[in-house]
Order: C-alpha cells, then sequence, then structure tokens
C-alpha cells in the first residue's frame, strides 16, 4: 500500500498532522496502537505556562525570545518565534473545524479551575470548564454518590481560599446503580453513556433543578457529553443557574471526546486510520524510509513519500527506558537522554525530572537522525522530541500541535500543485 504520508502514532500530534494533509488532499494513514494520551488528559490544552527557570508565563508569545536563551534546543526555539505564532493560530482554526468548541486564545494564557479547584494556567480549554476570576459568589460543587473520582469536599476548600462561599452536595441518581455495584466500572466515561440518555438526562435536570436553590452556580464532575457539548448544553438552559463541569481523574470524559472528534474529522476528510496496530520493522534505503512492516499487515509493506513519527512518548511507548539507557524504538534513531541512569530522576517528586526532557533530536525542519545521519523523508513530532517539559513548562499541547502543523506545511510545500 502506498501513501503520500504515513505517520506513527495516533495522539494530538499524529491527528493534527493527519488533517491539515488531508484538508489538502494527500492520501494519509495513521498507524495507531490504541487509546492515546488525549483519553487520559483534562481536555484543556497548554501552549506554554513557565519558563525553565520558574518564571509564570502569561502571554506565551512574549516569552518565546526568553525561552530561546533559556532552552535552545526547545522545539519552540528550533521552529522560530513566527511559526509558533503562525501554527499556534492556525491549530485554534483546526480545532474549530472539528467541531471543538474551546475558550481560550494563543496571545494570552487563562486560568482553568483543576479537578482539586486551584488554578492553573492554559491555553485553551472546553466551554464548560470554569475560568478564573469566578463570576459567582455562590457555588455548590456536586459529587455523584459513590463515585470516587471526583471529590466535591476537596475543590470546596480551594474554593473557599478565594472567598467564593461553597457548599457541596450529592446526586444519587438510581440509574447508575448497576455501576456502583462494581467499582472498577464506576468511571467517568461509562457514567457519561448513561447520563447521554435522554430518559436520565430528563431525571439529572430534576435533581439538578432541586439543588439549584441560593446558588449562583453548580460544578459538577465531567460525566456528560461522550460524543459533543450537546448534552450539557441542553441540561444547562433547562436550570435556573450555570452549570460547569471539572475533569475527573483518568480516563477523562472531556479528552476522550477531543480524541474522537480530532479522529472523525481526519476520517471525514479520507484518512486512513489502522488502530490497534503497531510498527514491528522499517527499511532505510538511501537515507530514506522504503517500507514499513506492521503487525496487522505482515509482510505486505506500507509506502510512504513521507513518514512522520508522531509514537510518543514513555507513556506511549514512543520512548524505551532501559537498563542500557533510554532508546527510540521503532528506528533507534538519535536520541538526546541524561548518560547516567541516577540522573533521570530528581528525589523530590515535585521537582522538574530530566528524564521528561529526553527525546528524539531533531533540526529546525523537526528531522531526526540516524547514527548522526539525516532520513530524507522523515520528520518527528509531539512528545517524542527531546528538549522540553510538558509537565513543567506546560506546553505539550502546544508543541504537538504546533510541530504537527510545522511538519504538514513543510510536506505540503514540497508536493507542489497540492497546496
Amino acid at each position: 500500500m502506498r501513501f503520500d504520508s504515513l505517520i506513527i502514532g495516533g495522539g494530538l500530534a499524529g491527528l493534527v498532522c493527519g488533517i491539515r494533509l488531508a484538508e489538502e488532499g494527500l492520501r494519509c494513514a495513521i498507524i495507531s496502537r490504541g487509546q492515546n494520551a488525549l483519553h487520559f488528559s483534562s481536555g484543556s490544552l497548554d501552549l506554554l505556562a513557565e519558563l525553565p527557570d520558574g518564571s509564570p508565563v502569561t502571554s506565551p508569545l512574549d516569552a518565546l525570545e526568553a525561552l530561546k536563551q533559556q532552552a535552545p534546543g526547545h522545539p519552540y526555539s528550533l521552529m522560530g518565534a513566527e511559526n509558533v505564532r503562525r501554527f499556534a493560530a492556525q491549530s485554534e482554526a483546526l480545532l474549530a473545524r472539528c467541531q471543538l468548541n474551546l475558550q481560550g486564545s494563543y496571545q494570552q494564557n487563562h486560568q482553568r479551575i483543576t479537578p482539586l479547584g486551584t488554578q492553573r494556567a492554559t491555553w485553551l480549554s472546553p466551554e464548560e470548564i470554569p475560568t478564573a476570576p469566578l463570576r459567582w459568589k455562590r457555588v455548590t460543587v456536586v459529587g455523584i454518590a459513590g463515585f470516587l473520582d471526583f471529590q466535591p469536599e476537596l475543590v470546596a476548600g480551594s474554593l473557599a481560599q478565594i472567598s467564593i462561599e461553597v457548599q457541596t452536595a450529592e446526586l444519587t441518581l438510581p440509574a447508575l446503580d448497576t455501576l456502583r455495584n462494581n467499582p472498577s466500572e464506576f468511571r467517568a466515561a461509562n457514567i457519561a453513556r448513561v447520563l447521554d440518555m435522554p430518559e436520565q438526562q430528563r431525571l439529572l435536570i430534576e435533581e439538578l433543578k432541586a439543588l439549584a436553590i441560593n446558588t449562583d452556580a453548580l460544578f459538577l464532575p465531567a460525566c456528560l457529553g461522550s460524543e459533543d457539548s450537546q448534552a450539557w448544553q441542553a441540561i444547562s438552559r433547562q436550570l435556573p443557574c450555570p452549570l460547569r463541569l471539572l475533569p475527573t481523574l483518568p480516563p477523562s470524559v472531556l479528552g476522550s471526546r477531543m480524541s474522537q472528534q480530532l479522529r472523525r474529522r481526519f476520517q471525514q476528510l479520507g484518512g486512513i486510520m489502522m488502530p490497534g496496530d503497531a510498527v514491528l520493522r522499517t527499511q532505510i534505503a538511501h537515507r530514506k524510509v522504503s517500507a514499513i512492516f506492521t503487525r496487522n499487515h505482515a509482510e505486505v509493506p506500507l509506502r510512504s513519500e513521507n513518514v512522520i513519527l508522531a509514537s510518543g512518548s514513555f507513556f506511549s511507548n514512543g520512548l524505551e527506558a532501559k537498563f542500557s539507557g533510554i532508546r527510540e524504538p521503532i528506528l533507534g534513531l538519535d536520541i538526546r537522554a541524561p548518560e547516567r541512569r541516577e540522573a533521570w530522576c530528581k528525589e523530590d517528586f515535585f521537582s522538574p525530572q530530566p528524564y521528561l526532557q529526553a527525546g528524539v533530536i531533531v533540526d529546525e525542519h523537526f528531522q531526526p537522525r540516524l547514527f548522526g545521519q539525516r532520513i530524507e523523508n522523515l520528520y518527528a513530532i509531539g512528545s517524542i522530541l527531546a528538549g522540553f517539559d510538558p509537565i513543567q513548562q506546560g506546553c505539550g499541547a502546544g508543541v504537538s500541535m504546533t510541530g504537527a502543523l510545522h511538519v504538514a506545511q513543510q510536506i505540503i510545500d514540497n508536493q507542489g500543485g497540492h497546496a
């Protein structure tokens, strides 16, 4: 089978890259092992929240020069400030085309309310997530009886510290009793499948109406809207006060929904998904990836003009930590990582961890090297890249999306006639 572009990895970076290429009429396929990191995310997307020296960032674009001084190997520094601005704006437009209703702008971070009721700087958030400063003086945080992945009291305690009058309440929702009987099944995604049913929404609305007395807003765990935000919108319209949702422990309804909507857009554009598949080996000839062999396609080679490696970091096995060191397992690409194993981590759990900056070394075109030589038709994007800490710097989604569009644009430009 032959493609214009073959993407290894179906997470945020791979999907965004695939969508952009498919929008230009290129024949693309994505090889995906299974669930990606989006399924375990809050649904919010970070661009740049903190510099390596710990300085907080309000305006990501204004901080790029300082970032380049502190971290010249950061993907943003390699890409260049103008490309970061350009592709951050394009990311917002692409997400809107995927029917994702998000609040925020690349020009300035906003503060979202976390599952613990604290505030965290971010770029884009689902429209149902509450953001600071809160417009309400009185808030009722509503839990679901027996649901352990959301603690209303913790949220209430944090909100009370910013002078919000908070009370907690609990929904019973008898329709969830079957799930309650099996704690391993009583998770946000399963609850959402029940509450997305119209007949259950009517019962939920009645319970919420009873709790919407003497309060300015209701905060509920994000257990609504498996497919889109219409369930939340429909319920909100029938309540006497605003309803907002807070992310829960993973797997996340909001993150899973984002992944599904991106995937749906890719396939609507003619993109081919190869789910549950994995690359077993590759062939390289004349400094190009000439063939890829996967588990599901056995001895049938996949061939492509361009190959984009978006296989993720340690979480997705895009990087592997062995006793002999950290390695990229698919092609054995050159990586940057601490040489000594004891240097991978710091004892303080809350300190930035060095292993998080390990990854594949790329140039300004996001092309990696194998034994020091560039593979001409190979690119790397997303969390597999070296030189950034997605947790401490709050830039994981931004690196994934801007890098994906940076590579997609180069491929489109090189095609000549497709752009």
